[in-house]
């Protein structure tokens, strides 16, 4: 499997049964991207993606949205040297619009300092809609005067040098896909887990990578 993409949901949910902060499970929620990202790698993906922060999550409360955003900037700023350490590019993909100059600043930066990571590439899909993108694609072709094709809209979408995914999970027993790879998820195998994201582990990884491997894929033949 060339690209592995995960709706980390349950995070909250997670916190609740445990008793736990809501905000306590967003950070146990983080922590997990960096184990189960980097173990993906290990075990030959290409790159690895996770759905973090939607277009629509924008309407959760001001503490919630605040401590994501927080958690974001510390990916970008106080933990590059775990991507740096693991030789690992980091990429984040969506809508700038809406960001803090800060967090965008750290945006560029973090994707500058490990661009030359050669393990693989972990995207994390903030301010992310599947159809925002589209829009946003269609809209940028429309304005440079280029004709609007599949092949030119796949070149100019947030997410434009990433393969489209093998494989989409979501986690926490939801089985929808919430807008997510929306252009780059057309053909890929979807796997709906019970757990929810913090309680995923490496064991959850394998099965899902042994699950794509006996899976036939036809793309329409």
């Amino acid at each position: 499997m060339k690209h592995l993409a995960i709706i980390i949901d349950g995070n909250r949910r997670w916190a609740r049964e445990k008793g736990l902060p809501t905000l306590e499970g967003h950070r146990r929620g983080y922590d997990n991207v960096k184990t189960i990202g980097l173990a993906a790698l290990e075990r030959g993906v290409e790159f690895f993606t996770v759905y973090a922060f939607s277009t629509e999550n924008w309407k959760r409360s001001e503490e919630e949205v605040g401590y994501l955003m927080d958690l974001l900037l510390k990916a970008l700023t106080k933990d590059l040297d775990f991507f740096l350490e693991h030789d690992v590019r980091l990429k984040v993909v969506g809508r700038r619009e809406g960001l803090s100059d800060k967090i965008i600043t750290a945006i560029e930066k973090a994707e500058q300092t490990t661009a030359s990571g050669k393990r693989g590439q972990i995207n994390l899909c903030v301010n992310y809609g599947g159809r925002a993108e589209i829009v946003d694609g269609v809209k940028a072709l429309i304005d440079s005067g280029v004709e609007v094709t599949e092949e030119n809209i796949s070149q100019v979408l947030w997410s434009q040098s990433i393969p489209d995914a093998d494989m989409i999970v979501r986690t926490s027993g939801e089985r929808r896909l919430s807008g997510f790879l929306t252009w780059g998820g057309v053909y890929s195998e979807l796997k709906f887990i019970e757990k929810n994201w913090p309680d995923f582990g490496e064991e959850d990884l394998e099965a899902c990578l042994e699950d794509f491997e006996n899976r036939q894929r036809r793309f329409g033949k």
